[in-house]
């Protein structure tokens, strides 16, 4: 397993009306600009355990969820909410 940098900047998802601590999801770009340049995320809960990626399939993830592809994770979606 690499090491995650420490100078990362990392960006909460959450609406800009959220208050408190979450839980919410945090990203950060790591160095680099091509496909394979890493991608981190995380909970703000779990700050330590930290979930890497690239680009590359980062771009992929958000293209799917712009698509709608995901929408049947979520309540209240035309599709059942499977079990966690």
């Amino acid at each position: 397993m690499s090491d995650i940098p420490t100078d990362l900047t990392w960006t909460r998802a959450a609406p800009p009306e959220a208050t408190g601590p979450g839980p919410w999801i945090e990203i950060a770009f790591g160095e680099g600009d091509d496909g394979d340049a890493p991608v981190y995320l995380r909970e703000t809960s779990a700050p330590d355990n930290v979930v890497t990626t690239n680009r590359r399939k980062w771009d992929a993830f958000v293209l799917g969820v712009q698509a709608g592809e995901f929408d049947h994770f979520v309540n209240g979606s035309d599709g059942e909410r499977p079990d966690a």
